[in-house]
């Protein structure tokens, strides 16, 4: 009986124990369920749907939302309540096991609009510049586009409900989670989880505004969002990918820019004007009808296979201009009144300004005599004035036309930087 009394009582403690094991396994599994519902936080306070910053400004607070993106789940938006004492916000997408301890896009697998200098840091602590500064009020969107696949995605993001840029970057859709950074005392956001975007009645896809519209032209090109990527063979001049704009410069709309987000092999791009249905697979300049600053080697091509010393290479993060000073007397349908150009900010001529006239001849006797009236077209680099050539206007004006020509070439293209 003593042997009996003592085997039910190592019974009961055991069975005791195993209680006490599940209950405490059972307590960790519904906190672990409970964190995943609320998302992850370090140094921020969640109420609601609002994110407030709880540190002291050395360090970085990180939200990361519970659940990643996937096929039905592709878009999220946060709205700027405060921008604290820096602006320091940031929005983007994260792996699962992120370090909360840095801004979304400084560590690899990450990428982030940065809301205080508007670049994207795309795994890296060093950002490009991107789009944007953002400010209170301003509404922040990030997402997913519908052709991504797995294994590589394009992550586009949003202001206002306009798209500013996209990125491809090397992930699967499901291992992506919405996240939100802060990095100054009195930062405050609204976070919209189920935001959406562009969604169509028929079947609720997700769009994006393809920009294809604005293109009339697109050769050996890949064009997402504002993004056009050199997709052709770059073995040989032959090998020329071109994109030009469906709408001529005029009074209103004169000047537009890109931005070298990839400089490729050999930064063979260039940027310039050219008359309608430019030969597809001659870099902008090479033909008459047309002209172009070409950032490999800083010359200016005018009609012609020879460029002339114009100003400096250019390189990736350079932003490239182009406009068109029209004559005072010049006939539009829109008035010289409405035009939202500030002549002054070209009125000194730069230090790397030439004069000289190109050959308006071309080599292979392409093109068309283009005696038409003079304007003055002038080329910028970084916001300064490179260079300026008075051109012949075609008939039907001058179109934006932008070449590329070596393999990994992208370029972010905004048609109308002065339209506010």
């Amino acid at each position: 009986k003593k042997n009996q009394r003592t085997t039910r009582y190592k019974f009961r403690n055991n069975m005791g124990d195993v209680n006490h094991y599940r209950i405490r396994r059972i307590r960790e599994i519904r906190e672990a369920r409970r964190v995943r519902r609320r998302g992850q936080l370090s140094r921020m306070l969640k109420d609601g749907d609002v994110l407030r910053y709880h540190g002291n400004s050395d360090e970085v607070g990180c939200f990361m939302a519970a659940r990643p993106f996937s096929r039905g789940y592709r878009y999220f938006e946060v709205t700027i309540i405060d921008t604290g004492v820096r602006g320091m916000i940031a929005v983007g997408l994260v792996p699962k096991l992120y370090d909360l301890d840095h801004q979304p896009g400084w560590l690899q697998h990450s990428v982030a609009f940065h809301a205080d200098d508007g670049k994207l840091y795309n795994g890296n602590t060093v950002g490009q510049q991107f789009g944007p500064k953002c400010c209170r009020g301003d509404k922040i969107g990030c997402g997913i586009t519908p052709d991504s696949e797995d294994g590589q995605v394009t992550v586009f993001f949003t202001k206002n409900g306009k798209e500013v840029g996209s990125v491809e970057i090397a992930a699967s859709l499901d291992t992506l989670y919405p996240a939100v950074g802060m990095h100054s005392l009195g930062e405050e956001v609204l976070l919209d989880l189920n935001a959406e975007w562009g969604t169509e009645e028929d079947d609720g896809q997700m769009i994006v505004d393809s920009h294809e519209d604005d293109w009339s032209c697109l050769h050996d090109v890949r064009l997402t969002g504002t993004l056009l990527k050199y997709v052709g063979k770059g073995k040989s001049i032959v090998d020329v990918g071109l994109a030009q704009a469906r709408r001529p410069l005029n009074t209103r709309f004169h000047y537009y820019e890109l931005e070298i987000t990839d400089a490729g092999e050999k930064c063979y791009i260039a940027l310039g004007l050219a008359r309608r249905d430019y030969p597809k697979n001659r870099h902008p300049g090479w033909s008459r009808g047309s002209i172009a600053y070409h950032a490999d080697d800083g010359k200016l091509f005018h009609g012609s296979g020879v460029g002339d010393p114009f100003g400096p290479r250019c390189f990736e993060g350079d932003v490239m201009g182009c406009g068109i000073m029209f004559p005072r007397d010049f006939s539009t349908d829109v008035s010289d009144d409405t035009d939202d150009w500030d002549f002054e900010v070209f009125s000194k001529p730069s230090e790397v300004q030439n004069d000289l006239y190109a050959s308006n001849e071309d080599e292979d006797g392409e093109g068309e005599d283009v005696d038409g009236k003079k304007v003055m077209v002038f080329f910028t680099r970084n916001g300064k004035l490179v260079g300026r050539r008075e051109v012949a206007l075609p008939a039907g004006g001058l179109y934006p036309t932008i070449g590329m020509m070596s393999t990994g070439e992208k370029v972010r293209v905004d048609l109308h930087p002065l339209s506010g």
